[in-house]
């Protein structure tokens, strides 16, 4: 997959790229990202890339020219991955969740605008497919969006992983997509007072699927009431106890 970052600041994302599973990914070539310096699509002998708001107000605008220039190079030099799929990263964007990561992840090329100043020129958004927001808040430029986005679709890719579960019984993934991920523990057993719930000590793993989905579910109502309405856990019958070989116990 190619990520095409158009940027006023390239030299952000050197230790990005180079760094634990997004750094794995790109040196395996599940991933390849290349920053486009939009200084260098600039106008004139200072290569401007920003002018001053018409009808007047603070700070600098964007221009489109620059944007749009940028964005056709990306194409231009795609090779076999093609034109991109250009996402405008603004807080006037679709909030970025699970589902979008999971979607972006099936493309080949994706082109991502990261912003400064006061915001573009109203004319880019003609040259985009879609525009994304990481929350309600406004940060100084868009890098870390983009970021954060490469690193969130990254990681449903094959093989970048090395546990392919792990995108499925996390956080807003798989078939309760609208679920938090429940409570995981690791050892010791006990810990100041706070012990590993009986349950998951026992080895039953239908009981410890349906302690999982319960846990799940109260926790998404009680951290997130915003989200849709958790689905029911399913009627039918729970599956045939299955009981694993016990396991060595510390306390």
């Amino acid at each position: 997959m190619r990520f095409s970052i158009i940027t006023l600041f390239p030299e952000l994302f050197a230790p990005f790229l180079a760094t634990s599973m997004v750094g794995r990914a790109a040196k395996g070539g599940a991933i390849v990202v290349h920053t486009v310096d939009l200084r260098a699509f600039g106008l004139g002998k200072h290569r401007s890339v920003d002018d001053t708001p018409y009808g007047g107000g603070s700070g600098m605008v964007l221009r489109v020219e620059p944007i749009v220039a940028a964005l056709e190079h990306a194409d231009a030099i795609a090779e076999v991955a093609g034109p991109a799929h250009r996402v405008l990263l603004t807080p006037q964007g679709t909030p970025f969740h699970q589902s979008a990561a999971r979607g972006l992840s099936s493309r080949a090329h994706v082109a991502m605008i990261c912003g400064r100043y006061e915001g573009f020129d109203e004319r880019v958004r003609g040259f985009v497919h879609e525009e994304i927001s990481l929350g309600d808040f406004v940060m100084t430029g868009g890098e870390v969006a983009a970021m954060a986005i490469i690193e969130a679709t990254s990681r449903l890719l094959p093989n970048v992983l090395g546990n392919e579960s792990s995108t499925v019984e996390e956080s807003f993934a798989g078939g309760d997509g609208r679920l938090l991920e429940y409570p995981q523990y690791t050892r010791p057993v006990a810990f100041r007072g706070h012990a590993v719930p009986e349950v998951l000590q026992q080895g039953n793993h239908a009981h410890i699927a349906r302690w999982r989905r319960d846990e799940a579910v109260a926790r998404t109502r009680t951290r997130r009431p915003d989200l849709a309405a958790v689905p029911a856990r399913p009627t039918e019958p729970a599956p045939p106890d299955e009981v694993a070989p016990p396991g060595d116990v510390e306390s």
